[in-house]
């Protein structure tokens, strides 16, 4: 059984009700995070346990947000492959690196994961017809886990997303909308017809259960390497829920007593035509503002205005990491020379984060004998066009 007990604002303290269907807080126009009975979750999970269930993102079940078994839908998501890059570290001049490959996950990408969640939950709670703005890897999770549970999906989308995205999202049966502009206007769009028609909208931390999903990025991390985290992780930075999911596991590992207070070093990696979170970094904001004439190949990355913003720059600030902003040419770059060197065809968010890896090496802030971990989003088929 899930341990959830109740969601609460990270800005104020306000508590929900997790049995009814929750947004954000209105108060604060803050995500809301899920909290656990951690001390009971700690009866009947140890390590040893964990590693005896089968494999796949369910077998969390106690600190993931679903009560009911049989709204635990999968497609096989979780348990994604931490690949040693050897060649490639060698190439850099750094003793350990690996990158851990979400592009094996359901639809290619890692939003699998925080989708398979958000539509369970939402599932048992009683809703059946999802909406959501993407910037196209998102909303063909949402529909093919929308078509996994029965229900009901309507993706907005800009139209000059990646071509397979916008086949995966009819391919599953769900409502494809496309909209001039980015995924920022697709989201104002998908918001007003969210409410004229009594949709449920998934839209990044407009709802609290996507992050308890991507959240099972860190829980693997963690147990791949014996419950003693990597030194620094590099993450590309869209919407963020991956690198706050990863933020609130280590925490709540800490809590169950598998990890120690060592963090590692997160770094989030963005484009230099689309870099709010680097921006507000390098200033020492706690807001991000939103950003002009974004652009950039990196469509995940494309996101100009982050809703998670306080979350992302309080997560890089309290585990001293940093931001980092990429440009399209090194995107590029990097993302032939994993694939040249490692076999890993990496989505242009993922080979950004190598991009990012590199930049920092050439300032000093890795040292070469660190433990690294860069994150391949998704799989860069999904960008070739057809």
């Amino acid at each position: 059984m899930s341990t959830l007990t109740h969601l609460e604002c990270p800005e104020c303290g306000r508590i929900f009700d997790p049995e009814q269907p929750q947004t954000f807080c209105p108060d604060c126009e803050s995500p809301l995070l899920a909290r656990y009975d951690l001390t009971a979750a700690a009866v009947s999970l140890s390590p040893e346990i964990m590693a005896s269930r089968p494999r796949g993102l369910w077998r969390w079940h106690e600190i993931l947000p679903v009560r009911d078994a049989a709204h635990r839908y999968t497609l096989g998501e979780g348990d994604t492959p931490l690949l040693p890059t050897p060649r490639l570290a060698e190439r850099l001049g750094v003793q350990h690196l690996w990158v851990k490959d979400e592009a094996q996950n359901p639809t290619g990408t890692f939003k699998a994961r925080g989708l398979v969640m958000a539509v369970s939950r939402a599932v048992e709670l009683g809703l059946r017809e999802f909406v959501i703005p993407t910037a196209g890897n998102a909303g063909g999770a949402l529909a093919a886990y929308a078509a996994r549970a029965g229900a009901k999906a309507h993706v907005f989308m800009p139209k000059d997303a990646p071509m397979v995205n916008k086949a995966e999202v009819q391919a599953a049966g769900a409502d494809l909308v496309l909209v001039d502009g980015l995924i920022s206007d697709a989201g104002r769009l998908a918001a007003q017809e969210a409410q004229k028609h009594g949709w449920w909208s998934v839209s990044t931390f407009k709802e609290p259960y996507r992050v308890e999903g991507k959240k099972t990025m860190g829980l693997e991390i963690a147990e791949a390497f014996g419950w003693q985290l990597p030194d620094v992780i590099f993450y590309p930075t869209g919407g963020g829920t991956g690198l706050v999911g990863m933020w609130k596991a280590f925490d709540e590992l800490e809590a169950l007593g598998w990890i120690g207070p060592k963090r590692p070093r997160l770094v989030s990696v963005q484009a230099e035509g689309c870099a709010p979170i680097v921006r507000a970094f390098h200033e020492g904001a706690e807001r991000a503002r939103p950003w002009e004439n974004a652009r950039t190949i990196a469509a995940g990355l494309r996101v100009p205005s982050v809703f998670a913003d306080r979350l992302i720059l309080r997560a890089l600030r309290e585990t001293q990491g940093t931001a980092v902003a990429v440009s399209d040419e090194e995107i590029l770059a990097a993302q032939h020379q994993l694939a040249s060197l490692e076999g890993i065809f990496a989505a242009p968010e993922g080979a950004a984060t190598l991009a990012g890896l590199q930049r920092l090496l050439r300032q000093g802030w890795i040292q070469p004998d660190e433990k690294i971990v860069l994150f391949n989003t998704g799989s860069g088929l999904k960008y070739v066009n057809l």
